[in-house]
């Protein structure tokens, strides 16, 4: 099956088996891809956390609103961190950018001011979910991006304390009942002419 089937195919779990698995070496693969994921000036302003244990599982649940069935019944949970120091992400890229790029963030991202600059920041981690994303859908594995969660309580739980939490997805096996499922709520999306220009 290609790319394009594959994308047609996915669509956002609502509802995991929790006796679906996902080999460690899909995870190992996942784990490349994130790390290969492209970033503005090569940028990387990110960590990626990837939770298995249930115990872990179960105190973010109690953080994530409506998705707590997900964030338990699901394999993983992959939350997606920015850098919070600006100071410490500038030495970042002192040490492992070229002096082009840096000059570009030096010219053209840091005169914004603070509050751009970590918006900035944060598009970069965005960036990572698609990539993500696609990477799941081209491996079936099925996936939950999930922004209704509280972040800071993701952060007391996990204690990587220089990152801090934007989003996560949920990954796993989806239920047999799940009524998210195409065949049972088709996929819509705007007709691609509305979406995609040409000029």
């Amino acid at each position: 099956m290609n790319f394009l089937d594959q994308m047609k195919k996915r669509y956002t779990v609502k509802k995991y088996n929790p006796q679906g698995v996902i080999s460690k070496e899909q995870i190992h693969q996942l784990k490349e891809i994130l790390n290969l994921s492209p970033s503005s000036i090569n940028s990387q302003p990110w960590n990626f956390i990837f939770v298995h244990e249930p115990e872990v599982k179960a105190q973010l649940g109690e953080k994530s609103y409506f998705n707590k069935e997900k964030v338990l019944d699901s394999s993983y949970i992959i939350v997606f961190q920015v850098i919070k120091n600006i100071e410490k992400f500038e030495k970042q890229i002192e040490e492992t950018l070229s002096e082009g790029n840096i000059t570009y963030y030096k010219t053209m991202v840091k005169p914004k001011g603070e509050a751009a600059v970590k918006a900035w920041l944060r598009h970069q981690v965005y960036l990572s979910l698609g990539v993500f994303l696609s990477a799941c859908a081209a491996m079936g594995i099925d996936s939950t991006p999930m922004e209704g969660i509280e972040p800071e309580e993701y952060d007391n739980i996990l204690q990587n304390i220089e990152y801090e939490t934007l989003f996560a997805v949920a990954i796993g096996e989806r239920h047999i009942t799940d009524a998210n499922q195409p065949q049972f709520n088709p996929k819509a999306r705007l007709q691609a002419e509305k979406v995609i220009l040409e000029a």
